[in-house]
């Protein structure tokens, strides 16, 4: 019992400096320690994306392989001015529909698709039983006026003999008048069916000079009377038709000055020929006919017009739609300086027809950038994130 007594004594003693020695060392390692680093401060305009170049320099080699448009500024309004969209249509004079004025087959074919004629050019021949019907009552027009000739030969040369009364020589020259028309009506048939000197065919001509725009003629092929075989366009005889409400049809007036916009984005002048008085049973538009002379356009397509008006807007410039381009949520055109192009902020009040209308943020005589504006726009972008 005594041993056990003295042996927990010195236990205790034991743990308590093992207790000592722990704080000691914890204390030696807090002071001998470094202090951990304090965490930067963010810069301040860190999340702040960087600001987009006011100018973009382009070569002028650049602007031709880009076939990038330029566009000087002209004053201008919307309320002045009709936008509409239209149509390009050959003139009454300008396209012709080739048939065959007797049905029968199709034995030659002289023209191809997109090839050029001139005006009374053969394209085709058809061989036709009518033909040869036709070229029979034509001989025998012909052999009835010649045999009424001969007739009123004889009985002229008689009457002046007296043998014959003035009754018997007037009979004879009536009837030679009257076979002489007949022929000459018979002639003409065979002329209008463009029938052939032997008779056996009727030939397929065009009234007009200009290109093939249809064929569908084959060779061999049995065709009834007046079926087409060809169609043939003049690219010089076009016109524009542009459908525009009724309101804005009555501040339209024959003669006023007009602008046609392709999908190539060229500007093309037109005059106002005429408005129907009447509407569109089916758009309830009127419709606008322009007159040009521009061979660029080509029949069925569609264009944008813009046709001067009565009346008056709010004054500004009127720029193609496509040279006002977005950039940092706001309208923004490319003005052209010397050695590229200035990024100029707009204001846009009004759009239509493919128009803008700019009433703050442009000169008068300025250019800027029309067609594939939006390529400068990409070099813009890319210049701000290389920054």
């Amino acid at each position: 019992m005594a041993t056990r007594s003295a042996a927990g004594p010195r236990n205790l003693m034991l743990g308590v400096a093992a207790v000592a020695l722990l704080g000691a060392g914890f204390g030696l390692a807090k002071l001998t320690s470094k202090p951990a680093p304090a965490p930067e401060a963010a810069p301040a305009n860190a999340t702040d994306a960087p600001a987009a170049p006011s100018e973009v320099k382009v070569e002028a080699s650049y602007l031709q392989v880009s076939n990038i448009g330029l566009q000087a500024v002209a004053a201008g309004d919307f309320g002045g001015q009709v936008q509409g969209s239209g149509s390009v249509a050959a003139t009454p004079g300008g396209e012709a529909v080739l048939t065959a004025h007797a049905g029968g087959t199709v034995v030659r074919i002289f023209k191809r698709l997109g090839e050029p004629v001139r005006a009374g050019e053969t394209l085709a021949l058809v061989e036709s039983r009518d033909a040869a019907l036709i070229a029979g009552q034509r001989g025998a027009a012909d052999a009835r006026a010649n045999l009424a000739a001969s007739n009123l030969a004889r009985e002229k040369r008689l009457f002046e003999q007296g043998v014959t009364s003035r009754q018997d020589y007037e009979t004879a020259k009536a009837e030679a008048d009257a076979a002489r028309a007949e022929a000459a009506g018979a002639r003409a048939a065979a002329g209008a069916s463009r029938v052939s000197a032997d008779g056996r065919s009727v030939a397929v001509v065009s009234p007009i000079s200009g290109k093939i725009t249809a064929a569908p003629a084959t060779l061999g092929a049995f065709v009834q009377s007046e079926s087409e075989l060809f169609r043939v366009a003049d690219a010089r005889e076009v016109q524009i038709e542009v459908a525009v409400s009724p309101q804005d049809a009555a501040r339209i007036f024959p003669g006023a000055s007009a602008t046609v916009r392709n999908a190539a984005g060229d500007a093309i002048a037109a005059t106002v020929r005429s408005v129907t008085p009447t509407l569109n049973p089916e758009t309830r538009t009127a419709t606008v006919v322009l007159s040009v002379s521009d061979t660029r356009l080509v029949p069925g397509e569609a264009v944008q017009a813009t046709i001067a008006a009565r009346g008056a807007g709010q004054p500004g410039f009127i720029l193609p739609e496509e040279a006002v381009q977005s950039l940092d949520n706001r309208d923004v055109v490319f003005v052209r300086t010397q050695t590229g192009f200035a990024v100029r902020p707009v204001v846009v009040t009004t759009r239509s027809g493919g128009q803008a209308l700019v009433v703050s943020g442009l000169k008068a005589g300025e250019t800027v950038a029309t067609r594939n504006a939006f390529l400068l726009k990409a070099q813009v972008v890319k210049g701000g994130e290389d920054e």
